[in-house]
């Protein structure tokens, strides 16, 4: 469901036969493109990224051990934080100057690893308010009510529907503090996508849930991935980043340090030395 109106298109698997498995390397359609990205904290370097393309369309895996960066990196690609160096383009729009509300409007949304989701308000009134552009947030127009109802009902009729995708429906009229951990996760991905992003961005959606979730979790955003949407997602259990990545991007001590398609990843000797500390089961290094 991109943001700028066009028809959205399954990912072509092969799209990655053809790029470098090296950090940096430049994809074929990349939506969203950084380069020289740096965010210091007094005299530690966070993040320093010489050069990160994300592809149109594939699901892509951001690992490393803690303190990796990758959270930081996150915050500051979608305004939540400022970069000390670097920019960014979104669809070839610089975006690195644009506060976080502006860049989910672009179309880039995030989700964050505590859940950002308000338990005195109810489920569906939590979808609502993901929804961008509405009228009766103005002042003038708000007064007037025949100029936002309309809006209202559309965008409660997609809460409803995105409810009932993520198996919430159930749920609507509850408050949102009722309700379990992994269902504020599938409500903070559901509420992500009110805005109709074209790049959702998953701060390890997988922590703290039960593994009957885990996999819901997982056939949605392999689900959004079909329909077109593009996703990057955190995450640290290397059995669900080789289920569902298309590119595995690693960061260690905030460089990339190795990209390529996760059975490339996983046998890499930096990445072994960095992070994984041994190779998987069933791969040679």
């Amino acid at each position: 469901m991109p943001g700028d109106g066009a028809t959205p298109v399954a990912l072509d698997p092969a799209v990655f036969d053809d790029v470098a498995r090296e950090p940096g390397s430049p994809k074929p359609d990349a939506v969203l493109a950084a380069g020289g990205v740096e965010r210091r904290f007094g005299g530690l370097t966070a993040v320093e990224v010489d050069r990160l393309e994300i592809q149109r369309g594939a699901i892509t895996a951001l690992i490393g051990p803690n303190g990796a960066g990758k959270t930081t990196l996150f915050n500051v690609l979608t305004g939540f934080d400022a970069a000390d160096a670097g920019e960014w383009q979104l669809n070839g729009e610089r975006i690195d100057r644009m506060p976080a509300y502006r860049v989910a409007q672009r179309g880039m949304v995030r989700t964050f690893q505590l859940t950002k989701s308000l338990t005195k308000l109810s489920v569906i009134d939590n979808m609502k308010l993901g929804a961008t552009g509405q009228s009766g947030e103005r002042l003038l127009q708000g007064l007037w009510r025949p100029s936002w109802i309309r809006q209202e009902r559309e965008i409660e009729a997609r809460a409803e529907a995105l409810l009932e995708r993520f198996g919430l429906a159930h749920m609507r009229n509850e408050f949102a503090g009722t309700m379990s951990g992994g269902q504020r996760k599938l409500l903070e991905m559901a509420r992500a996508l009110m805005s109709e992003p074209e790049l959702l961005m998953l701060d390890e959606p997988m922590a703290g849930v039960n593994p009957a979730l885990t996999q819901s979790l997982l056939a949605h955003i392999t689900a959004l991935r079909d329909e077109g949407m593009t996703v990057v997602f955190v995450e640290h259990d290397m059995d669900v980043v080789m289920e569902i990545s298309d590119w595995v991007v690693v960061l260690a001590e905030g460089q990339v340090i190795a990209e390529g398609p996760p059975s490339h990843v996983v046998s890499s000797p930096e990445v072994i030395d960095a992070y994984l500390g041994q190779p998987l089961d069933g791969v040679d290094p």
